[in-house]
């Protein structure tokens, strides 16, 4: 197995930086093309605010500021990407419905690459780090660092279909580690399952992996974060929001304790 894309949403935002790197270092050990996009406002979505008719003062006044921030992150992303020290890579300019377009690009890209600041609902690419997760299920990668395949990654399982998404997406990056982890926390789940299937299944794809039993008792998001954390893990693959969204909503959650966290280990997530 291998990744051939890398894909790298920007919106001229100087937190763009760190998730460009992070998709060089993730696509590097496979030779794979980092496909930097930028999604600028689209201005299709100000029409229905607008009203029909001629537009006045205030609407061209919104239009015309929405076209200066467009070309002011177009040419910070593409400073930015013409930094990054990567030859396979390029760089497009989404165009209207955004989106949309964006959405398009994900499904053919194997790992989506986001900075930390819209896994914890900040920045103009919230929405669009929501969408790739839940909507379109694509794998999302969130950068809190430059991926290090000299050290270990750590798999949270639970057993559930969110958690076997991510660990079989991460499959290609797993057999490139010296040492998988996987961490099994039965007291903070009610489901039953075996961890060592999990690693059965990995050897049978050339992953190195052990099972790390946690013991401890209380929510599962800060005691796999303390693991990994401990273990010295440079990534924690992880399932996103295994249960309804609306209970996640209303609870907050183990994927929200993770995205919401400062620091390392970087997040690789799958719904």
């Amino acid at each position: 197995m291998s990744w051939t894309r890398i894909l790298a949403p920007m919106t001229g935002a100087p937190s763009d930086a760190a998730a460009l790197v992070a998709a060089a270092a993730l696509a590097a050990p496979f030779g794979a093309r980092v496909s930097a996009v930028f999604a600028p406002a689209d201005a299709a979505d100000l029409m229905p605010w607008m009203g029909e008719g001629l537009m006045g003062g205030v609407q061209m006044a919104a239009l015309e500021s929405m076209r200066q921030a467009a070309a002011e992150g177009e040419k910070a992303s593409r400073g930015l990407f013409d930094a990054l020290e990567y030859a396979h890579k390029d760089f497009q300019v989404l165009s209207s419905p955004v989106w949309a377009c964006l959405c398009t690009e994900t499904r053919l890209s194997d790992l989506v690459v986001f900075g930390a600041d819209p896994a914890r609902g900040r920045g103009p690419l919230v929405e669009a780090f929501q969408q790739v997760l839940m909507e379109e299920r694509r794998p999302v990668f969130v950068a809190r660092g430059v991926p290090d395949l000299s050290r270990p990654v750590a798999v949270a399982w639970d057993g559930g279909k969110e958690a076997s998404r991510a660990a079989r997406a991460a499959v290609p990056w797993l057999q490139k580690a010296p040492e998988t982890l996987v961490l099994a926390a039965p007291a903070a789940t009610p489901r039953t399952f075996d961890p060592q299937r999990l690693v059965d299944y990995l050897a049978g794809r050339g992953v190195k992996a052990r099972v790390h039993p946690i013991e401890a008792t209380g929510d599962a998001g800060p005691l796999l974060l303390e693991a990994a954390r401990t273990l010295g893990a440079d990534m924690l693959v992880a399932g996103a929001f295994g249960h309804p969204r609306f209970q996640q909503f209303i609870f907050g959650g183990a994927t929200r304790t993770l995205m919401q966290a400062e620091g390392v280990p970087s997040l690789f997530l799958s719904h």
